[in-house]
C-alpha cells in the first residue's frame, strides 16, 4: 500500500513483529524496494522526528469518526498492534483519537484495512494520491 500511494511508513519500536530485510521482503513482495521506510528506535525518537506535527490516532477507544476531520498533508496516522493498540503515553500524546465505525458485534478491523480506509480519506482531501 505504501509503495502504490508513495507513502513513508515510520515503525516505531518495539513494533511486535520482526523488523528486518528478510521479513520485510516476505511481506513486501515485488513492492519493498519502492517503499519508504524509516525506523524509530524509540517512542521518543519518533516524536524528535515528528516536530511537533499533528498525531491522529487510529483507535477502538474514540468516538470522532475518521470521516469527520479536516486532514492537513504533513498529518501523521498513528495505528497500534492489533493485538493490543498502543500503550496509555501514545493515547495521552495523540493529538486526535479517531474511529472507525463499525457494528457493535464486532471488535476491531485488521490493522491493514484500517489503515488503507484512514489513508484513503486523508489523501482524498489533501489531493494527495498519485498522479
Amino acid at each position: 500500500m505504501a509503495a502504490c500511494l508513495d507513502v513513508r511508513v515510520h515503525v516505531i519500536e518495539p513494533c511486535g513483529f520482526p523488523f528486518g530485510e528478510k521479513s520485510f521482503r516476505r511481506a513486501g513482495m515485488d513492492y519493498i524496494d519502492q517503499s519508504n521506510i524509516t525506523r524509530h528506535r524509540s517512542w521518543e525518537d519518533f516524536l524528535t522526528w515528528s516536530d511537533n506535527r499533528r498525531i491522529l490516532l487510529l483507535t477502538t477507544k474514540a468516538s470522532k469518526n475518521y470521516t469527520d476531520i479536516d486532514y492537513a498533508e504533513d498529518d501523521i496516522l498513528l495505528l497500534g498492534r492489533e493485538s493490543a493498540g498502543v500503550p496509555n503515553e501514545v493515547h495521552e500524546r495523540a493529538d486526535k483519537r479517531l474511529l472507525i465505525p463499525m457494528t457493535p458485534e464486532t471488535r476491531s478491523l485488521n490493522i491493514a484495512v484500517s489503515a488503507a480506509m484512514v489513508l484513503g480519506e486523508a489523501l482524498r482531501q489533501t489531493n494527495g494520491f498519485p498522479k
